[in-house]
């Protein structure tokens, strides 16, 4: 590497890092012009963190106040969708995710089509809690296992017991956690954030458009060409959008 690149790495390279300090900062000035009601600054600080790797459920859950201050339903939906996925719950969450969607121009009408069972099973349990019962079941029956081998004959039939009752539990528990990482590898959901989304027929600009949605709405991403994805709404109404009006949560 010559000297002129290895400084030109290292420029980049610095561009992009903060300190866990400088970070804490930069989010304590984003917190504090959000109560000044300084939404752009705010929005911008939290949105550079965003940019140079920093995230989780509370700065994704700030982001999504903020926007909604700002009247940006699409963007604010996204923010607390990933907030969520991120790990975050909570009372304060659930309600401004609620108003978001309380604004939101669309109204899907209609019923979907019956989800697959295995993705009914993954909304109705948590993913966070079936990670920790499984590590748990696991980690604790592996140590009890540990525990037999170190007691004195006699005194160690309880930690056998013990032990293959909690590996066993762990079986099903890694069963569920495998499901919801293959769900969530493969199940891309979306939000709306074009002010103005049109669905077509076909994936061509001159085809015919099927529907409209708008800010805010999730909507489910089953494939891709070029620039539209095909996607679907909660009632299984189906039509080709452009991929840049929607993002990913």
């Amino acid at each position: 590497m010559s000297a002129v690149t290895a400084v030109l790495v290292a420029a980049l390279l610095a561009q992009g890092y903060y300190s866990p300090e400088e970070a804490q900062g930069l989010f304590q000035q984003a917190n504090e012009a959000y109560l000044k009601q300084d939404y752009a600054a705010a929005r911008a600080g939290y949105e550079k963190l965003l940019e140079r790797g920093f995230g989780g459920a509370d700065l994704q859950y700030n982001l999504g106040t903020t926007s909604l201050a700002e009247g940006d339903l699409g963007r604010a939906v996204l923010a607390f969708e990933r907030s969520r996925r991120a790990g975050g719950e909570g009372p304060d969450l659930e309600a401004n995710l609620a108003l978001a969607r309380a604004r939101q121009l669309d109204k899907v009408v209609g019923t979907a089509p019956e989800e697959p069972f295995l993705q009914r099973v993954v909304s109705a349990t948590s993913g966070n809690g079936v990670a920790w019962g499984f590590l748990a079941a696991w980690g604790t029956g592996c140590l009890l296992f540990v525990l037999f081998r170190l007691l004195r004959p006699g005194r160690r039939t309880w930690a056998a017991v013990l032990g293959g009752l909690l590996l066993t539990l762990s079986l099903p528990a890694g069963a569920l956690l495998a499901a919801h990482i293959w769900v969530q590898q493969t199940l891309h959901e979306a939000i709306v954030l074009a002010p103005t989304l049109r669905a077509r027929e076909f994936p061509r600009e001159e085809a015919k458009v099927s529907f409209e949605v708008h800010p805010g709405l999730k909507v489910r991403v089953m494939e891709d060409t070029g620039r539209y994805v095909r996607i679907r709404l909660p009632n299984g109404l189906e039509g080709w959008a452009e991929r840049s009006g929607v993002a990913e949560i």
